[in-house]
């Protein structure tokens, strides 16, 4: 509620302080320390992401403008770059990967009546993986290769607000088809994969679970056809078959039949070939289905376009971890946001007004409305085309 704090002070009420310092203790985060706690470096750091600060320096010197504002900013002392620097590499980054995952549930529920475009009551995800370039001789823990490093987030994205439901970082040597490994099926739930996903084997673990699966077949694929659905061709859909695996080892991988779907987009004239374990959908359902794996797409173009994760505030392992799990954690921030204040902008919108308006003593609500609740119009046209440009 609204009682005179800044516009920041409001955001940072929306987060539920309670279960992050159940997980602080959980994790001795903030044993023996006397400046700077976990709490206050994670203020600070989502104050880094909304501002868009590129370095510790930049931290710093925004704060000390500021330093008659920090206190109901929640950060009681002084921040100097130096303290910053060894909370980032010392403080353990399961803190904030947990406390993500937190809000991760609870903006999962906010978004699970979201229309999807489809008449559908499954869960869909979209899995996909983008690599973050390093330079190998600053993190030479994230090899890549033999002269570049990399990390890599492997993304379950649930298509219901686009909202990451599963974030696991690793080394950019690890490869996509992994991250099946690392997953807990949700009987039902519908994963749409492109073909490097494709291992047989894992994806029969999908199948066993109850879980359905939507991806594109290799050019290679060694199958024959059981029988043919019929189809209608003016919509591109050339053919709807159930197929057998003919291979020796994808036999053995994947003993039950596949669902094969041949589409030629009227658009483009290409022709895509789509595998499932889905028969009870409607072959221009997965052809659609399949197409809004691109939302994953765009998630990652948002996020590394408006999100602090490209320029990292540490070098160590622990620091990259910690700024990247902070960075998801404000952008599940403002979709809760968002959701809950019932707002149409999209959520780049919603990032530029609280980016310019943080120290502003105003309502949220207000804030979030546009422009002419914002005491100095000059400064936020300003800082608006500085954002546009």
């Amino acid at each position: 509620m609204y009682i005179g704090k800044t516009l920041f002070a409001q955001i940072m009420d929306v987060l539920p302080w309670k279960t992050f310092h159940r997980i602080v203790t959980r994790y001795d985060g903030d044993y023996r320390i006397r400046t700077l706690s976990c709490a206050e470096q994670f203020r600070i750091l989502a104050f880094a992401q909304l501002t868009y600060r590129e370095s510790l320096r930049d931290i710093e010197a925004w704060l000390s403008a500021q330093s008659n504002k920090l206190y109901h900013m929640g950060i009681r002392t002084t921040v100097s770059r130096s303290t910053l620097a060894d909370a980032n590499a010392n403080r353990d980054w399961r803190i904030y990967a947990e406390f993500a995952q937190r809000l991760i549930a609870q903006a999962r529920k906010l978004y699970a009546s979201e229309d999807l475009g489809l008449d559908l009551s499954n869960t869909v995800y979209a899995l996909d993986s983008t690599t973050i370039d390093l330079c190998l001789s600053v993190f030479p823990w994230a090899q890549f290769r033999t002269t570049k490093a990399a990390v890599k987030l492997h993304t379950l994205l649930d298509l219901r607000g686009s909202i990451p439901s599963f974030i696991p970082i690793s080394d950019g040597k690890m490869h996509d088809v992994k991250a099946l490994d690392l997953l807990i099926p949700e009987p039902g739930a519908i994963y749409v994969m492109d073909r490097g996903y494709v291992d047989f084997a894992r994806l029969y673990v999908l199948h066993l679970t109850g879980a359905f699966f939507v991806t594109r077949a290799r050019s290679n694929l060694d199958a024959h056809r059981i029988y043919s659905t019929p189809t209608d061709r003016h919509l591109g859909i050339i053919c709807d078959q159930t197929i057998a695996l003919d291979g020796f080892y994808t036999q053995k991988d994947y003993p039950q039949h596949l669902r094969r779907i041949r589409f030629k987009d009227p658009e483009t004239g290409k022709t895509l070939v789509f595998l499932t374990n889905n028969f009870t959908l409607t072959s221009l359902t997965i052809c659609t289905l399949y197409k809004s794996r691109w939302r994953v797409e765009l998630f990652f173009k948002w996020i590394k376009q408006h999100l602090r994760i490209k320029c990292f505030y540490g070098t160590s392992e622990n620091a990259v971890k910690s700024q990247l799990w902070i960075a998801v954690s404000v952008y599940v921030l403002v979709a809760i946001i968002k959701k809950q204040l019932n707002l149409d902008a999209s959520l780049y919108t919603l990032l530029q007004l609280l980016s310019v308006t943080l120290f502003e003593e105003i309502p949220i609500q207000q804030a979030l409305q546009g422009i002419e609740y914002i005491s100095d119009q000059n400064a936020y046209s300003n800082q608006l085309n500085l954002f546009n440009s």
